[in-house]
């Protein structure tokens, strides 16, 4: 499994200040992706615990706010077993900073759901260009959803996050 860029202040992507790490390879192939460079599993940085560690050295400081794993696609079956020990690690040193990810695959479609025990948001749904919509805040086009994971699960149907959410 590879990586492709770790952001140590990302503002973009997740409410507060947070770490980001950018998984690589993808098989979606979205037109106008934001992140096309991310597609290739052949290309960036080989993922490794030290990899792991350096995102949890950044998440030790105090204005981190959360960890948010994007890609390329952090669910494919490629990489989700990567994700997950990430998410786990990062879950388990900081029990009150947020996970979100982002992810093409739908929330009933994801290949690994152990993956959910560590994640607070999923931003699901492939992104697509018709439906395109600048205003949205987390996702890129109208058909994605911001969905409060552990909500999902403790309702037994999909919950929206909401922005008043501490997560």
């Amino acid at each position: 499994m590879r990586y492709n860029k770790i952001r140590k202040m990302d503002i973009s992507n997740g409410p507060g200040v947070r770490v980001s790490i950018f998984m690589q390879g993808c098989t979606f192939n979205c037109k106008n992706c934001f992140n096309p460079e991310t597609h290739d599993f052949n290309g960036g940085k080989e993922f490794n615990d030290d990899t792991i560690n350096k995102v949890l050295e950044i998440g030790k400081l105090d204005y981190i706010k959360g960890l948010s794993i994007l890609g390329g696609e952090p669910l494919h079956p490629k990489n989700i077993d990567g994700t997950i020990k990430m998410a786990k690690a990062f879950h388990k040193e900081f029990p009150d900073k947020t996970i979100w990810i982002w992810s093409g695959f739908l929330f009933e479609n994801v290949c690994n759901k152990d993956i959910f025990k560590y994640i607070d948001v999923l931003v699901d749904g492939q992104y697509q260009d018709e439906l395109h919509d600048p205003t949205l805040k987390w996702c890129g086009s109208k058909n994605q959803r911001v969905i409060d994971v552990q909500k999902t699960l403790k309702d037994g149907k999909i919950e929206l996050w909401e922005e008043n959410n501490a997560s």
